[in-house]
């Protein structure tokens, strides 16, 4: 925040300063009456999280900014009072310019989780997860003319990995050399993310994959391949369980007998599937759109459906084609019928009234039971053309497509609505459906039981991993990659690594008991793999998989000091304390940062060798104009500089001794001493601006509304419960659905 006031001069008798009047004598001209900015002098509007003390140090000490010195003392502190709390601070500004719950369409993410659940709503519940991870595999070997008795057995294989050469996977079980048999694994695969994967088969044998498809392979080489790697490419939701299944032949003629099963995930690299996502239960599959959809609007910080083009308008309807197309694929399965029944079209007219109620969230009325269903099979004869009618006119209705169309206090199927897309971005489930049909929606206690059930649910998972990517800006990592020459060893392999661990953390602190924030800043444990064990040097007893391994106490502080995030926020050859403080800034302490004036790239070339990263950063900000930022950014980013480019600590650059040592002005004027990345994360920890960001941030991504909207209370409501419950990021999660799902009650509940 920047003040440009001018120069007046102030006449009459001496009387004690009246901000307002100060205000309208020295500001006005470019600030305007209620702080918005005057076009051509001071565009922006006032508004900001500087405390008045803060303003008051400024204005004493720049204002009038063509004339300093001519508003002081007890004149700057009145005008900086009448600034922060008529039009400067959050309240304020929340007075001037009331938020409102906008009406928003489904999100991109919202609409394929909805159309996910809604098909996969006409069928069994999946099977629980156990803890067994792994695929089920059933050996089955083909007796010769003589010899023992060999009979299949199952086994559970954690990985897909074998190399048989020209034996047998049990000798005992199944003979040796190189008698014929077959496996066939089955299980489900866990996918955290969504996009693209693309999966990958090495064998010199038959094979063939199924994912999420249990008619048509991914993969089908029954006949023996020269051991080329073969590949297959499938669309998966984050936060869901998928039918996987594999055939592996080895024939007579095969002389040996191998098969490894790898995958590259989103933003991952090629490894074989670990056994964390792979479980021996039984589910069916899901229902993925593919049609494309243009960007949702992010300009406030967060997605939402708020834009709604010519572009949406047709991807909306190339979507609902689809859906109807896989609807009419599965008709029997979905509507329970048979070809040949000759009830068939009264089932399939009965799992339409079931289809357009769970699209549009709740129960039909008659009309809409004419209209939706009842017209469209007396247009036309051919059940399969009135079921495509009846998906096309549901999918394109404004019903489906929009959130908070109803208006008056929400009833409990809103209620629902409200909290399954706070959760899930996705549609109320049978349970949720069920409650809102008896009014057991209707007490706060109610509402906060079904959130919490809902947080036990992947898709709750997969959503907070996604708030986490927005907030820690993964999604905006392009590339970590290194120079060679000087990390050697930091591959591909090494980054992705470090994105699984810092994924792995993150569930670890947020789905553990305690889901305590202050570990998020504060941990010092590190999960590895033998990759990242030996790299980093951490002594780990690793297994085939990452495991939590302790770190030298003092040495590291959570997020702040994780390699991947340390990694991001640097450049290829060396560390970058600008971008590592810009993200402690605005992610950590939660300071709002406005553009710099003008960018300055930095440049290696323009410094003498000999200087360490922060002295270069010095003389790089030292300029006034870049002062104004930068006095808060380069504290935060010194503070990081035991970290070398790829995360490792250290305690020397070049050969001299690392200074990770500074003084910070925090927002209320006081200067902390930082001696490393523990103060900030201490500081932020106690600080209730800090708290407030993240409380806000998360709030956005649950609810994709404005906070404000919801009462200039909330923020405040919200970090009391948040402190009181010792951090617990769970409840907190509970508290923001809870607020969204019952606004509007008439009732205080």
């Amino acid at each position: 925040m920047v003040l440009c006031l001018t120069a007046a001069s102030l006449s009459g008798a001496p009387r004690p300063p009246n901000g307002a009047d100060l205000y309208r004598q020295l500001c006005v001209e470019c600030h305007g009456k209620t702080g918005g900015g005057v076009k051509g002098k001071y565009d922006d509007a006032l508004h900001g999280d500087w405390s008045v003390e803060k303003l008051t140090r400024y204005i004493d000490k720049n204002m009038p900014e063509d004339a300093p010195g001519k508003c002081v003392g007890a004149d700057a502190a009145a005008v900086a009072r009448y600034i922060h709390d008529t039009f400067y601070s959050r309240e304020a500004w929340a007075r001037l310019h009331p938020a409102r719950v906008e009406l928003v369409r489904l999100t991109n993410r919202q609409y394929v989780n909805t159309v996910a659940d809604l098909l996969k709503s006409f069928g069994a519940a999946d099977a629980a997860f156990g803890s067994e991870r792994g695929l089920r595999g059933n050996y089955r070997p083909k007796p010769p003319k003589s010899g023992p008795d060999l009979k299949p057995f199952d086994r559970l294989d954690r990985q897909i990995d074998f190399r048989f050469d020209a034996g047998s996977p049990d000798a005992g079980k199944l003979g040796t050399g190189s008698n014929e048999f077959s496996i066939n694994w089955r299980g489900a695969l866990l996918a955290e993310e969504t996009g693209d994967y693309e999966f990958l088969l090495k064998t010199p044998n038959g094979v063939q994959l199924w994912v999420n498809d249990e008619g048509e392979p991914l993969i089908d080489a029954r006949v023996a391949s020269d051991m080329n790697e073969l590949k297959g490419v499938i669309r998966l939701i984050g936060g869901r369980a998928y039918p996987l299944r594999i055939e592996h032949f080895k024939a007579p003629k095969d002389k040996s007998a191998s098969l490894v099963l790898r995958w590259k995930p989103p933003h991952g690299v090629t490894q074989i599937i670990p056994a964390r996502n792979l479980s021996p239960a039984g589910v069916a599959p899901t229902f993925v759109l593919t049609t494309p959809f243009p960007p949702d609007d992010s300009s406030v910080g967060y997605e939402r459906g708020v834009a709604v083009s010519k572009a949406w308008d047709e991807a909306t309807t190339q979507a609902a084609i689809e859906t109807a197309g896989q609807i009419v694929k599965q008709l029997d399965r979905l509507s329970n019928s048979k070809p040949k029944d000759t009830n068939r079209a009264a089932k399939v007219e009965a799992f339409c009234h079931e289809f357009v109620a769970a699209a549009l969230r709740r129960p039909l009325t008659a009309e809409q039971k004419r209209v939706f269903v009842g017209a469209q099979f007396q247009k036309t004869p051919k059940v399969e053309e009135a079921v495509k009618r009846v998906v096309l006119l549901t999918m394109k209705s404004p019903r489906f497509l929009y959130l908070g169309l109803a208006t008056g206090p929400p009833d409990d199927h809103e209620i629902a609505t409200r909290l399954a897309f706070a959760l899930w971005d996705s549609l109320p489930d049978r349970e949720l459906t069920k409650l809102a049909a008896q009014g057991a929606l209707r007490t706060r206690e109610q509402v906060e039981a079904q959130a919490r059930r809902l947080l036990g649910d992947a898709r709750a998972r997969a959503k907070m991993r996604a708030f986490f990517h927005h907030w820690l800006r993964l999604d905006h990592v392009e590339s970590l990659a290194k120079d060679e020459k000087l990390f050697p060893g930091f591959t591909s392999e090494i980054a992705g690594d470090l994105r699984t661990s810092l994924d792995l953390f993150l569930d670890d602190v947020v789905w553990s008991g305690g889901s305590d924030y202050r570990r998020l800043l504060l941990a010092e444990d590190f999960f590895v793999n033998g990759r990242l064990a030996e790299f980093y040097g951490v002594k780990a007893d690793v297994t085939d998989d990452f495991v939590k391994a302790s770190l030298p106490p003092g040495e590291r502080s959570g997020l702040l000091t994780h390699p991947y995030l340390l990694a991001a926020f640097s450049y290829s050859k060396s560390t970058s304390p600008i971008h590592r403080g810009v993200f402690l800034t605005r992610n950590i302490v939660g300071r709002a940062l406005k553009p710099p004036p003008m960018a300055v790239a930095f440049k290696e070339a323009d410094f003498a060798p000999n200087l360490t990263m922060r002295e270069k950063i010095v003389e790089l900000t030292r300029p006034k104009n870049c002062q104004g930022c930068h006095a808060v950014i380069n504290p935060l980013g010194f503070s990081l500089e035991n970290f070398d480019a790829v995360g490792k600590f250290r305690t020397h650059e070049n050969g001299r001794p690392v200074s990770a040592g500074s003084e910070y002005i925090t927002d209320d004027g006081a200067t902390l001493k930082l001696t490393g990345a523990r103060d900030v994360a201490q500081f932020a920890l106690g600080s209730t601006h800090a708290q407030d960001a993240f409380i806000e941030q998360m709030f956005h991504q649950v609810v994709k509304q404005p906070m404000l909207a919801y009462g200039t209370d909330v923020p405040g409501r919200l970090r009391q419960s948040f402190t009181a419950s010792g951090f617990n990021i769970q409840k907190l999660l509970v508290d923001i659905a809870t607020i969204a799902a019952l606004r509007g009650t008439e009732k205080k509940r």
